[in-house]
């Protein structure tokens, strides 16, 4: 589908895509466009109030502050554990069929064993239990064939293992003071 971002983020983003494909025109310069969804795992900032909703729900649980969920809380996300995503990015390089492609990268829209869909509702018992002591669509996910169609790697990790390393991890690290 063509982009037609609706607010500055995504204007951003779709503009680096255009002056990318400049580049190539103008230059020759190869390029591969990955477009990743609700990545969530370790070492992402948790403490930003305004991105990765998981992680701000992870915060907010070891914080003991309330699931802020904006919305009626039926939204519901495809969510992608990082692990099944940087493998793609880290592979692209060595498939010249990739160059000058864009890809969606993450899990899909179906609630298949290895990848969900969550209602924002359902997120405050499921990480009160993986967890020790901003989001505007109502349905968002992607289509992911042309990278299945190039990249042979499935997905690896189900949603709740995902959250069950992520939460030991910040479990380690602690919670942080929103930014």
């Amino acid at each position: 589908m063509t982009p037609q971002p609706e607010d500055p983020y995504g204007i951003s983003k779709y503009a680096v895509e255009l002056d990318l494909a400049a580049a190539r025109h103008q230059f020759g310069l190869n390029s591969i466009i990955f477009r990743p969804h609700n990545v969530y795992g370790e070492h992402q900032n948790i403490g930003d109030k305004y991105r990765n909703v998981i992680g701000i729900f992870m915060n907010q649980v070891m914080r003991d502050e309330p699931l802020v969920i904006f919305g009626d809380g039926e939204q519901t996300r495809a969510f992608s554990y990082i692990d099944d995503v940087a493998p793609v990015i880290a592979r692209s390089i060595l498939l010249p069929e990739a160059y000058n492609q864009v890809f969606n990268v993450g899990a899909t829209r179906c609630t298949r064993e290895r990848t969900r869909t969550v209602r924002a509702g359902q997120w405050a018992s499921m990480l009160k239990s993986a967890c020790p002591g901003a989001e505007r669509s109502q349905h968002a996910y992607a289509d992911h064939e042309k990278r299945r169609s190039t990249f042979d790697l499935p997905s690896r990790f189900r949603l709740d293992a995902g959250l069950a390393r992520m939460a030991a991890w910040a479990k380690r690290v602690g919670s942080r003071k929103t930014s």
